[in-house]
């Protein structure tokens, strides 16, 4: 039997899987050529496994995708604001109703698709009467901003739908919005030598990284904490919300709900304490509510790309740039999660 110059799903396995620091992010299940990775119930489980069938391991054909695009494979190098041009806050020049803090990100996407820049948007939606969130792909600037807001529960692998965008709808001008794992993921795919991976590569165009400190199992913060414990009906919640050391779950109809963040240390994904990048690093543009007041985004512009998407949306008054950003508050919270999880003991092995 031949030296495998790839590895496989096992390896996937064995590394990242079995040792429970899965991200969730779906690039091995958007990349396997085979369709033979997913994750079981749609989400229920923490990591996806393999239907039994692996183009490298069964029939010695050069595979490897999903190894190649795995951000859990080794850990990223750049941590904390990581490198970048700018750093500002912004807001969009027009009304979004369900935005989290600015719309900067809204405002970005829909110049993107009216100037042509792009022709579709990979992200994650939300079942406003479930609350679970779902892999879409967008190509209209109206969805953009119906789907305007920010997910802070897991179910589904997040960036699964790429495969949509790139392999079945044949989009090749494509905007990915994501949270720092999703970055290091579509850089990986990015950067890879695999042949398979390519295809993914040349079709990405515009990466933008959402600020994240943890995601949330559905089914414990939904399904058990709020639904169970409190009594929450989810077609009430208008949004949700991480704000000084509390989840707010602002309700429709009544006053909003506030949950201290050490209660739901229980709900947040083991995968997640892996994660030492709070801002998506590699990212073209990373976003968030923190260095910014309020109505406002803060914006990090890290390469030319970046930089040409800004200028554009600002040129066609579609972004309003803001007062300066707080950068020392944004390099403090991700100093923070660098060390937070640092101090947690490694995950163990699942049975």
């Amino acid at each position: 039997m031949r030296m495998r110059t790839r590895k496989s799903y096992r390896d996937l396995k064995s590394e990242v899987w079995d040792r429970n620091i899965c991200a969730g992010c779906g690039a091995c299940v958007a990349v396997c050529p085979a369709d033979a990775i997913c994750f079981g119930e749609e989400g229920i489980t923490s990591c996806p496994s393999n239907i039994g069938y692996c183009k490298e391991a069964h029939d010695e054909v050069p595979c490897g995708a999903c190894y190649a695009a795995c951000p859990r494979k080794e850990e990223p190098g750049e941590k904390g604001l990581g490198s970048y041009q700018s750093i500002m806050t912004a807001k969009a020049a027009f009304d979004v109703p369900k935005k989290q803090s600015g719309g900067a990100v809204t405002a970005l996407l829909v110049n993107a698709l009216d100037e042509g820049l792009i022709d579709a948007v990979v992200t994650v939606s939300e079942d406003r009467w479930t609350l679970k969130p779902s892999s879409v792909v967008i190509t209209s600037s109206e969805e953009i901003i119906h789907q305007a807001g920010s997910r802070y529960n897991w179910w589904v692998p997040l960036v699964a739908a790429l495969k949509t965008a790139v392999i079945e709808r044949k989009f090749r001008k494509i905007a990915v919005i994501g949270v720092p794992c999703v970055v290091q993921a579509l850089h990986a795919i990015r950067t890879s030598d695999n042949d398979l991976l390519r295809p993914y590569g040349r079709s990405i165009r515009l990466v933008i990284g959402l600020f994240c400190t943890e995601s949330f199992d559905y089914t414990e913060l939904v399904e058990r904490k709020l639904k169970r414990e409190y009594q929450v009906d989810t077609w009430k919640v208008e949004r949700l919300d991480v704000r000084k050391g509390n989840l707010e779950v602002t309700m429709k109809d009544q006053p909003s709900l506030l949950l201290p963040m050490s209660e739901l240390e229980t709900t947040v994904r083991q995968g997640c304490h892996s994660c030492l990048d709070l801002t998506g690093v590699c990212s073209d543009i990373s976003a968030g509510a923190v260095g910014s007041g309020p109505g406002y985004t803060t914006l990090i512009i890290r390469n030319d790309v970046g930089r040409m998407f800004q200028e554009s949306a600002v040129k066609n008054k579609k972004l309003v740039i803001g007062p300066q950003a707080d950068i020392a508050a944004i390099d403090r919270l991700a100093s923070f999660k660098v060390r937070k999880n640092r101090q947690k003991k490694e995950p163990q092995k699942t049975v």
